[in-house]
């Protein structure tokens, strides 16, 4: 049974500008064996709880001999959705070792921010009972080392504006606006004016320069206009 916990580290901002994730290059997996007991650790980004699930089921599906397969994950920028599930081993002996080895991984700078990750630890019993010391350990050690092979990234959030453009000027403004620092996430021409697609980085700065940039850029003839979020990829710093 899936058992919910708390995100680690007290309160979360309501506001979460940056966060680490897996980097989307497919699962990681690890596999270690433990007093004749086969652990297979396997690590995936997933962007919802119905992302994290599919990943569960496919790995019960693919290693249905197996006797255990625990998960634990944590989703969303401000960590808030975690969960845990032991699948029939001892109460707290998986999937809270689990999931404390994710919460707790330093992404850089000591934060310890990851999300967006589901593990799941596929265990094969040899016929040694390990006791529970014996299981937290194991199963925390497996989610652990799949981690010290995972490529991360800092994902940061970017706020997106839209900018309407008469069509013989948006290239102009669209490259221009790039050279400010601003991301061009494209270009739409099926209108009786064009929409230049921004994004800048979501902070007090990053809008006012925006906002400078596309009345020097149009001569004060456009506003650029909210239009949501977007988290990008990076590099950890």
């Amino acid at each position: 049974m899936d058992s919910p916990a708390p995100p680690a580290g007290g309160p979360v901002a309501c506001t979460v500008l940056a966060a680490g994730a897996l980097a989307e290059d497919g699962w990681v997996v690890h596999e270690e064996e433990v007093r004749r007991s086969r652990f297979l650790a396997v690590l995936a980004r997933t962007p919802d709880e119905e992302a994290a699930r599919a990943v569960v089921a496919t790995l019960r599906r693919r290693h249905h001999d197996a006797r255990h397969v625990c998960s634990a994950w944590i989703l969303g920028p401000g960590r808030r959705r975690m969960r845990s599930n032991d699948d029939g081993e001892p109460a707290g002996t998986a999937g809270v070792p689990m999931l404390e080895a994710l919460s707790l991984r330093d992404t850089g700078g000591g934060a310890t921010d990851l999300t967006d990750v589901t593990a799941v630890v596929v265990r094969w019993f040899g016929g040694v009972k390990l006791g529970a010391g014996g299981l937290v350990r194991a199963y925390s050690d497996a989610v652990s080392r799949a981690l010290d092979a995972a490529p991360l990234v800092r994902r940061t959030r970017r706020a997106r504006y839209e900018l309407a453009a008469p069509h013989g000027e948006a290239g102009r403004w669209a490259h221009e606006l790039e050279l400010t620092g601003a991301s061009l996430e494209g270009v739409r021409w099926d209108g009786p004016q064009a929409v230049i697609d921004l994004a800048v980085p979501d902070v007090p700065d990053g809008h006012s320069a925006l906002a400078s940039a596309v009345a020097r850029i149009t001569s004060g003839s456009a506003v650029a206009a909210p239009a949501g979020h977007v988290w990008v990829d990076g590099a950890l710093a």
